[in-house]
């Protein structure tokens, strides 16, 4: 069991932020990241449906012999994880907004959670923020069009700037402290987001705590790799299109100086 390798899903390639962190904190295991690209956005979906596109996604994980699933989206994870735990027999890890090490942090000012529409909508989101809704002032903003920006390719730049300030253009950037990046396709835009809204705003995401989480629950169960050799990263997209799987090589190599990941890239024919 300790040489399977992890299975990885999103709508595309948002979880290629939380790919990531896994890899800095376990660079000895195998990844396969499931990318899917061709039912993007999950938000749009109904909950049937999506139900039906991520078990179709796990079961195919499940053939492929994975110790673990890790469901890097959040809404597939408040969709679907109740019914992967009951489906699946292995560790079945979700993500959800990094609300409490905000809280943890705060001192002053607005904290913005940005997420998609969904996420903030979702009643698993309205049980987490009400826990903190009375150490802090908590502000909602939907950040849609950022998905699309980051599937394009365009984390830096005048068109990833300027989607972000219509994002923020009813907020004064000044009494912002911190922002829970909702989504695990926003990291990646971490850069654009500092340049328009200044380097004084912290951003808050979700992957180094899920990597973290995933990393203990393997240890619990004796399943991490004993091998000290650099693991293997295989990437499928759904899209059967080449430009996505080089994309996200490029995505996941992004703001990090680790150029020793392997990866084997292969298009899915699902």
């Amino acid at each position: 069991m300790k040489a399977l390798p992890i299975g990885v899903f999103d709508s595309g390639m948002g979880g290629l932020s939380v790919l990531r962190e896994m890899k800095k904190l376990m660079p000895q295991e195998d990844y396969i990241y499931y990318g899917d690209s061709k039912h993007i956005p999950y938000g749009k979906k109904t909950k049937e449906a999506l139900t039906d596109i991520c078990i179709e996604i796990g079961d195919y994980l499940i053939k492929r012999g994975v110790k673990a699933i890790v469901i890097a989206c959040n809404t597939a994870t408040s969709t679907v994880i109740d019914t992967f735990r009951n489906r699946y027999t292995i560790p079945i890890i979700g993500i959800e907004p990094a609300l409490k090490p905000a809280i943890e942090q705060y001192t002053d000012g607005k904290i913005v959670v940005l997420a998609t529409e969904v996420t903030l909508k979702e009643e698993k989101f309205k049980n987490l923020m009400d826990q903190y809704t009375s150490q802090a002032e908590i502000v909602k903003i939907p950040g849609p069009k950022l998905v699309s920006i980051v599937e394009s390719g365009l984390t830096e730049g005048k068109e990833a700037e300027e989607a972000i300030k219509e994002v923020f253009e009813h907020m004064d950037r000044h009494e912002i402290s911190s922002i829970v990046l909702g989504c695990t396709h926003y990291p990646f835009l971490n850069t654009a987001i500092k340049k328009v809204l200044g380097d004084n705003i912290t951003l808050i995401d979700g992957g180094f705590g899920t990597a973290l989480h995933l990393k203990d629950i393997l240890s619990q169960k004796g399943l991490l790799k004993d091998e000290s050799e650099n693991g293997h990263i295989e990437i499928i997209n759904s899209s059967n299109d080449k430009r996505k799987i080089d994309l996200s090589y490029k995505l996941l190599l992004q703001d990090t100086q680790d150029k020793s990941m392997a990866f084997s890239l292969k298009l899915s024919k699902a």
